[in-house]
């Protein structure tokens, strides 16, 4: 197989016969959420390992660079309102390699299963009869906070995290319930929502959470590129618009939100570095 890196604009599902399946099979890999030193040992063996690997938008690209020369690299990547492929799509491309023989390695961002469609893309790889196996990665709802100096739980502040999306109303899940998020408690951890932020405090505070709880957006977390912007549940929208944050981003809202002021460490280290060069 010749070494290339595909950005793929197949519009069917149409492929060359099968060959007879002997070995094909699929690694569904977590890359972590973008220092390239956050993915894990397992994910980064099977990397190495793979003729094909289908790659998200939100992966470090560096780790692109572990691949065998002559893997082929297909860019598969979302981003609000520009999909390079549609799911069923990504879904098809997997099941095809994988008929054809080859070891599938598809990288995605975070954890696959934390808001990754990792759920989808393995029960159309099980519907196929195609051999799978999931390698967990770090999740950005938990190792972006602790870049950023917060963390998720702490015994002195909340024993509970809440984990939701911020795009809302754009499959076909249930709606989140935000009335119900309300009244938890705790902290609560909304991925990929920067877009929605006014939207979401607002009805946050609707229905009766604290509109001053400390709250945090922190964009492009565990890279260089990572800020954070400060506020109460009231006010971290506007700051955030204010500060020009886009995606990729989450938010942070609650009492542990108060610990980054003698926690951040990231942003200190990366100041250090920029002082020794």
């Amino acid at each position: 197989m010749d070494a290339k890196i595909t950005h793929e604009t197949t519009t069917n599902n149409v492929f060359p016969p099968i060959i007879n399946n002997q070995r094909g099979r699929v690694y569904l890999i977590g890359a972590g959420p973008g220092d390239p030193e956050l993915i894990t040992l397992k994910g980064l063996r099977y990397l190495r390992s793979a003729d094909v690997i289908l790659y998200d938008r939100l992966i470090c690209t560096e780790l692109l660079a572990e691949a065998r020369p002559d893997a082929e690299l297909i860019f598969v990547g979302k981003e609000p309102g520009c999909h390079s492929l549609a799911q069923e799509q990504i879904n098809a491309l997997l099941i095809y390699h994988a008929q054809h023989n080859y070891i599938v390695a598809r990288l995605k961002g975070g954890d696959p299963f934390v808001f990754g469609r990792g759920g989808e893309e393995a029960q159309a790889l099980a519907d196929a009869h195609i051999p799978f196996e999931i390698v967990p990665g770090i999740s950005s709802a938990i190792a972006v906070p602790a870049y950023a100096g917060i963390p998720v739980t702490h015994r002195e502040y909340t024993s509970s995290v809440t984990i939701v999306t911020g795009h809302e109303g754009r499959s076909a899940s249930p709606a989140v319930n935000w009335e119900a998020l309300a009244a938890l408690g705790g902290t609560l951890v909304i991925l990929m929502g920067v877009k929605a932020l006014p939207h979401f405090t607002q009805k946050l505070i609707a229905h009766g959470m604290d509109a001053r709880l400390p709250a945090a957006v922190i964009q492009e977390g565990t890279t260089p590129r990572q800020r954070v912007v400060m506020g109460t549940l009231a006010t971290i929208a506007e700051r955030a618009l204010k500060e020009g944050l886009s995606s990729p981003a989450l938010t942070i809202i609650g009492s542990v939100v108060t610990t980054r002021e003698a926690l951040a460490w990231y942003e200190q280290q990366i100041k250090e570095v920029r002082v020794q060069t």
